[in-house]
């Protein structure tokens, strides 16, 4: 399997993780398990109908389906015929392009996307398609400011260990502002959100540590009680064993 990511432009950098593409191999036939970032995205299928969401959902060739922000694993059946072509969005940002839905009606789902809001699928098999996605996403989006980001920021700052009381005491707004804030344009709970980007900092840790520190130093690192609490969340939202990471 290879798998490639790009940088959008600078005018996007503030909306778009980034673009990428996962292109099927020879001899290719195996189960691919990606973990949740709180990034909703969009999706092309360039290839043969593509198996997801466990086995629940087949993306057809041509078609172009949105994904929403995931609160546990999610995997893909990939093989030599496979070809994907995506964006990652920043948490949030999908509403700077698009008004298609509450994205809390997207969280854990991947559904089949509006044909007239898609990419034309032909100018995706061009050599510089990136190219055409930047042109594409400029032309849709719009720079209002979202109120969310001062939010997101703090949640960020504090490696998902901010709690909605101290994030709404902190902004100014209501507990009840706060979850409707996140349902409506990150499409998860504050808390779900919380966990996920301690999950990511834990994950980091874990997955870089050159001289093999102990899940009990980077569980009390990123706020969780214990070792059996960090990998109790590793389990539920990976499926692994931290040792399997």
């Amino acid at each position: 399997m290879k798998y490639q990511e790009t940088k959008p432009c600078n005018q996007l950098k503030d909306h778009v993780h980034s673009f990428w593409e996962l292109k099927g191999e020879e001899n290719d036939s195996a189960w691919e398990r990606i973990f949740p970032d709180g990034c909703p995205g969009l999706v092309v299928n360039l290839g043969d109908s593509c198996i997801t969401d466990n086995g629940e959902l087949a993306m057809e060739y041509g078609k172009t389906y949105a994904v929403g922000a995931m609160t546990t694993f999610k995997e893909s059946f990939v093989d030599e015929n496979t070809r994907l072509v995506g964006v990652c969005f920043k948490p949030s940002a999908f509403s700077s392009f698009y008004s298609y839905a509450s994205l809390n009606d997207l969280k854990n789902q991947t559904v089949l996307f509006d044909q007239s809001l898609s990419f034309d699928k032909d100018k995706l098999y061009d050599e510089n398609h990136y190219a055409y996605l930047n042109r594409f996403l400029l032309e849709r989006m719009n720079c209002k400011y979202n109120r969310i980001n001062p939010l997101l920021q703090d949640i960020h700052q504090s490696k998902g260990r901010l709690n909605i009381e101290e994030l709404s005491k902190k902004n100014h707004i209501s507990i009840r502002q706060v979850e409707r804030i996140f349902k409506e344009f990150v499409g998860l709970t504050p808390k779900e959100y919380s966990k996920i980007i301690r999950f990511q900092s834990a994950l980091r840790l874990i997955q870089s540590s050159s001289e093999r520190r102990s899940i009990l130093d980077i569980a009390f690192e990123c706020g969780y009680y214990d070792h059996s609490h960090l990998n109790h969340e590793i389990k539920r939202i990976t499926g692994l064993a931290p040792s399997q990471l």
